[in-house]
């Protein structure tokens, strides 16, 4: 159990946090409405929120089998700066799942608070072992730490994996046990590949006045150039302190949506035909690259779960330590800029999640494997057998190639 903060790893990607590359031309809805908001103006929306984009996200949510009113949600220019907001008003220490979206360690560090680092059990998704938690809170508190808020996401960045119903039950059982705010980052949960047969619960059902959820659009509704992101606080008088709080600190901070933006995001919360459409077409070309993507590493020698959400998997090239070595792949830093030299496109190594530097691990995206431009990214996700697609079927096999070849490299 890892209760301090690790050193912040260095380098390009370290600095930016990179989220998952879905790969996908910019919504048509999205370009639409910004473009027609545009003519009035570009000033920024309330803090918090406009009206419409709130209540849009409160019908979201709704549709979700979350009771949510427009007074209990937050929107802002991304993830990022709510949870920022969220830690400073909380106060507090964070436990953080391992491994963990790149950018969450050293956001909380931004807000100068120590982290617990609680490693997910092997069933997948990215929630921390429960009984890890209970004991690695007990240890912090020992220790002088002051642990406050839990977060994670069931849903996960980076091993695109799902958290089974009942570990979650277990872990929203073991965060009330100690007393800790639960922030659930729900940001793929509508990436889901299959989702007749993955059963995705939000902690808010289980632990409804304890969960704030975060959802970042980034992910299936709108383009990562225009962030923004909506929270859903619990209907009790002391989700409305904390959101009002939270929101007087986004206005503090700047973290506001300007209009055009707050208008855009307000359609595609609404989910009309199109904007169901588009997600659906979407989610087939990302479980059609998830798929193929693990066959390519797993066929070359390397661990890894099937994705089950999302547009990256998180590949383990352990069992080929020795012939890596031979390579001059050691660790996690030298896997990185082995394969992101070989693909041509960023990887991320594992020690950016918070694994052993020493572990070979590394996630890898799929959306680059759709097309290098907009023409091809957009046959990609027109097509009903995108892996048919020349351009597709290529950069499949040179993902496969890029393993078997550093494993060839030093054999």
């Amino acid at each position: 159990m890892q209760r301090t903060s690790p050193p912040a790893p260095t380098g390009r990607l370290a600095r930016t946090g990179r989220r998952p590359d879905p790969g996908l031309p910019v919504p048509p809805y999205w370009a639409r409405r910004l473009t027609a908001a545009m003519p009035g103006g570009v000033a920024p929306e309330p803090s918090g929120g406009g009206a419409a984009v709130r209540a849009a996200a409160a019908g979201y949510w709704e549709r979700r089998g979350l009771a949510t009113d427009a007074a209990d949600i937050i929107a802002a220019p991304g993830a990022e700066p709510l949870l920022l907001a969220l830690l400073a008003v909380v106060g507090g220490d964070v436990v953080l799942a391992r491994p963990a979206a790149a950018w969450q360690a050293p956001l909380v560090r931004t807000a100068g608070r120590r982290t617990a680092a609680v490693q997910t059990p092997a069933v997948g998704g990215g929630a921390p072992d429960p009984f890890a938690l209970l004991e690695a809170v007990h240890r912090a508190r020992a220790e002088g730490a002051h642990p406050r808020v839990l977060l994670m996401a069931a849903a996960d960045d980076p091993s695109g994996t799902v958290t089974p119903p009942e570990l979650l039950h277990e872990v929203c059982e073991a965060a009330e046990q100690c007393g800790l705010l639960l922030v659930s980052d729900e940001t793929y949960a509508d990436t889901v590949h299959r989702p007749h047969e993955t059963v995705l619960l939000t902690p808010a059902e289980t632990l409804p006045t304890r969960t704030v959820v975060v959802t970042d659009l980034c992910a299936a509704l709108a383009p990562p150039s225009w962030p923004v992101a909506v929270a859903r606080f619990p209907a009790t008088e002391e989700g409305s302190r904390l959101r009002d709080a939270v929101a007087d600190r986004c206005a503090a901070l700047r973290a506001v949506l300007p209009q055009p933006v707050g208008a855009a995001a307000a359609y595609a919360l609404a989910e009309s035909d199109e904007v169901r459409a588009r997600r659906a077409d979407a989610t087939r070309l990302h479980a059609a690259l998830g798929a193929a993507a693990h066959e390519a590493v797993t066929r070359a020698g390397a661990l890894c779960r099937p994705p089950e959400a999302g547009f990256h998997l998180y590949a383990d090239l352990g069992p080929l330590r020795h012939a890596l070595a031979a390579a001059g792949v050691t660790d996690a830093p030298t896997l990185e800029a082995a394969l992101t030299a070989r693909l041509g496109h960023p990887v991320t190594g594992g020690h950016h999640f918070g694994d052993d530097i020493a572990a070979l691990r590394v996630r890898i995206d799929t959306g680059p494997l759709h097309g290098d431009d907009a023409a091809q990214r957009g046959a990609a996700l027109g097509s009903p057998y995108p892996l048919e697609l020349p351009h597709v079927a290529a950069a499949v096999s040179r993902l496969g190639a890029a393993v078997a070849g550093l494993v060839a490299g030093g054999a």
